[in-house]
């Protein structure tokens, strides 16, 4: 089984694909998140894959949806089990990150109808979640291989979808991108101290170069 999965695969959402760029939002508390999303939507940003480290996300996710979601496509990351997926999926989650390989999470979130992204780096792992019906797999951490770790992997694997992430800077990002990724995933290296009080002009300026170097005709 290369391309084809058990269940039928779901896209991702067209403006995370379109856009090229997740930021991964890791804040102290959700009620940091609004003046950071509105930086980053002012920047072009328009997929953030908000993390369940953050205190309150679920209860804050639907007011996000409501406030942001004609604008940016809102994921929910770090999902490990069944009932973080369920409450991502009731709170209306565009689309479910994890960090590890679970054809049963897989097989949950495509039921419901929600794509999702799930986490490996091995071949075998990466191969597995893509099998299963994942919309695209995570190679995490990414910054331990490299862009031409990618690369190897559509050899055997051409119809893979990957989103590299961990480790992902500016610098990095467009090579990623060049070895075929269909979006970067994006942390502290384009956040910054922003959730720390940091200055949010240069927040902008950081998303606008990573919205410039994954789709060069948007700068």
């Amino acid at each position: 089984m290369t391309g084809e999965a058990a269940r039928g695969r779901l896209a991702l959402p067209a403006r995370t694909v379109e856009s090229r760029v997740v930021v991964v939002a890791r804040a102290q508390r959700a009620e940091d998140y609004d003046a950071v999303l509105d930086v980053l939507l002012e920047a072009g940003i328009r997929s953030v894959e908000l993390t369940l480290t953050t205190p309150g996300t679920f209860d804050r996710l639907p007011e996000l949806i409501e406030r942001y979601g004609d604008a940016v496509d809102l994921g929910v990351g770090t999902v490990t089990d069944g009932d973080q997926l369920a409450r991502a999926i009731d709170a209306g989650a565009h689309y479910a990150v994890t960090p590890i390989t679970s054809p049963a999470l897989v097989a949950q979130a495509t039921d419901a109808g929600v794509p999702i992204i799930p986490g490996g780096l091995t071949p075998t792992e990466l191969f597995a979640s893509w099998s299963a019906g994942a919309s695209a797999v995570k190679v995490f951490p990414a910054g331990v291989v490299g862009p031409s770790y990618l690369k190897d992997l559509r050899g055997p694997f051409p119809d893979i979808v990957a989103v590299p992430s961990g480790g992902i800077d500016l610098d990095s990002a467009g090579a990623w991108l060049a070895a075929g990724a269909v979006a970067v995933s994006v942390g502290g290296p384009l956040l910054g101290d922003a959730f720390r009080g940091g200055d949010l002009r240069a927040l902008r300026d950081r998303a606008a170069a990573f919205v410039a170097a994954a789709v060069p005709e948007a700068a």
